[in-house]
């Protein structure tokens, strides 16, 4: 899953066309007016909503025709988004094995975990793999993995049960997203074709 921003309409494109299964629209910081228009300009940029995913705003994502939702851990009750817009696709994200566990109760079409490895602001919060593992164990939703992750990473993360991964900084740069998306497909395709764990 490629995660992009404001003014990330052509990276959007980029990632889909490179590679990427999903990309999630998230931006803060903009008005509701202002997350509209960029969530219709990336769904313009991919030539199609089926495979668009809208940070926290789930009326946005039906508005727009928006494949899903993808909810903060803080941010709006999965099971009551499901009762109001039962037609979409839910992520979420949770920072611990209780949060993971309690997604899958509710029903969650996936989860998000992280950060497995450093990024900027939150070193000490990294995961590890390790650490991935021991909160993937035995879990029945599927959780990608997010944070300062490579496409050299992939098989690693998938064999500690990652059934996928998420990344913003390899998406963020236009131009470059078409190539870290094929970068980060090779590297699935490859860690399938030798049977390891999704």
């Amino acid at each position: 899953m490629a995660i992009v921003g404001a003014g990330g309409a052509r990276s959007a494109g980029e990632a889909l066309r490179g590679g990427a299964d999903f990309v999630q629209v998230r931006a803060k910081d903009l008005t509701s007016r202002e997350f509209l228009a960029l969530v219709r300009d990336v769904i313009a940029a991919a030539g199609s909503a089926d495979r668009i995913l809208v940070n926290s705003r789930p009326d946005i994502a039906a508005l727009t025709g928006a494949r899903g939702v993808h909810l903060p851990e803080s941010g709006l009750d999965p099971r009551s988004v499901r009762e109001a817009f039962p037609g979409l696709l839910i992520g979420v994200s949770r920072h611990d094995r209780a949060g993971l566990e309690k997604a899958a109760l509710d029903q969650a079409d996936f989860a998000m975990v992280g950060p497995v490895f450093k990024t900027p602001g939150k070193e000490s919060r990294a995961l590890g793999v390790a650490g991935l593992g021991e909160l993937l164990r035995g879990l029945k939703v599927p959780v990608l993995a997010v944070g300062g992750v490579t496409s050299g990473d992939v098989d690693t993360l998938r064999s500690y049960g990652a059934a996928g991964i998420a990344a913003i900084r390899p998406f963020a740069p236009a131009g470059r997203a078409g190539e870290a998306a094929a970068s980060f497909r090779s590297a699935l395709d490859a860690g399938r074709g030798r049977g390891e764990q999704r």
